[in-house]
């Protein structure tokens, strides 16, 4: 007799192996057409207020399902594939997503951006676009990824989408000395919801900056990947330090023990951007600075 764990494992194998065996006959479906089609690399800004994150999901409106929209229209055909590098939640914004787009067309890359940047609305723009090898995958092939968090010291009339704004004084030397306990290899568990796709909960940290610039904190995350929610739980766990609530001893704890309590201290995603996608070994070099300006 199956236990109640055994069972719900072998029904999660059962979904994923179906899921493979789609994807599987899809591209047999498509194979023959498959190679006539050209891969473009695409670099893409976005304020994501107005959407359910970047997967296309079929009774909401997000990035990917609108850029994919736009893109039937230009190349007159549907069968269209857009994949980012990587999902942002609802709400959540990016500086320089990366994304490959599977077409079938003569038009040249410059060409194709102004046309599709035509079509899409005010709050996405595709900043570049370029041919690529057939074998490239944003999300595969990218070494590593950073976010960058805005907090803002005051309330601002203009920026409310862009910004956590924390009314408390928040101590920035305390949150600066512990953020350093994040970086390496480590258990993020207590700081992702529970996932069925998500393979592991161990994620290598790379860096973790943090600047106060006019009246914003800003909080840089790199690494080789995330997951759900997890960069949203650590700036704001690092906001309870700054705030006296929290200290190293906790974040210690966290790391090593699954707790639920980062849960309650999850930032709200209007200040997060996905700030770029790295596909070379090197490490991220770019200086740190706010995407806005509150003096």
């Amino acid at each position: 007799m199956k236990t109640k764990k055994s069972y719900s494992k072998h029904r999660f194998d059962k979904r994923q192996s179906d899921k493979s065996n789609q994807r599987e006959n899809a591209f047999k479906k498509t194979k023959g057409v498959y190679n006539n089609f050209i891969r473009f690399k695409l670099l893409i800004e976005y304020e994501g207020t107005r959407y359910s994150g970047w997967q296309k999901q079929e009774n909401a409106k997000t990035i990917q399902g609108t850029i994919i929209k736009a893109a039937k229209e230009v190349f007159g055909d549907d069968f269209i594939d857009l994949q980012g590098s990587g999902r942002t939640d609802s709400g959540v914004h990016a500086i320089c997503q990366a994304a490959h787009l599977d077409a079938k067309t003569m038009l040249a890359p410059e060409i194709i951006r102004m046309k599709l940047n035509d079509l899409l609305p005010h709050d996405i723009n595709i900043l570049e676009v370029e041919k690529t090898n057939k074998s490239f995958h944003a999300r595969h092939d990218a070494k590593s990824r950073s976010y960058v968090y805005q907090i803002s010291k005051r309330r601002t009339a203009f920026n409310k989408n862009l910004v956590w704004w924390i009314k408390d004084k928040l101590d920035f030397n305390k949150m600066e000395s512990v953020s350093k306990l994040f970086v390496g290899m480590n258990n993020f568990s207590s700081f992702s919801d529970d996932e069925p796709e998500e393979k592991s909960t161990k994620v290598l940290i790379e860096d973790i900056q943090i600047k106060e610039e006019g009246e914003l904190i800003l909080v840089r995350i790199a690494g080789s990947h995330f997951i759900w929610k997890m960069v949203r739980r650590i700036v704001g766990v690092l906001v309870e330090v700054g705030r006296g609530n929290k200290s190293e001893k906790d974040i210690l704890y966290y790391l090593s023990n699954k707790s639920n309590e980062p849960a309650k201290f999850t930032a709200p995603p209007s200040g997060l951007f996905l700030e770029m996608i790295n596909y070379s070994d090197d490490p991220i070099k770019k200086e740190l600075a706010a995407f806005i300006r509150i003096s």
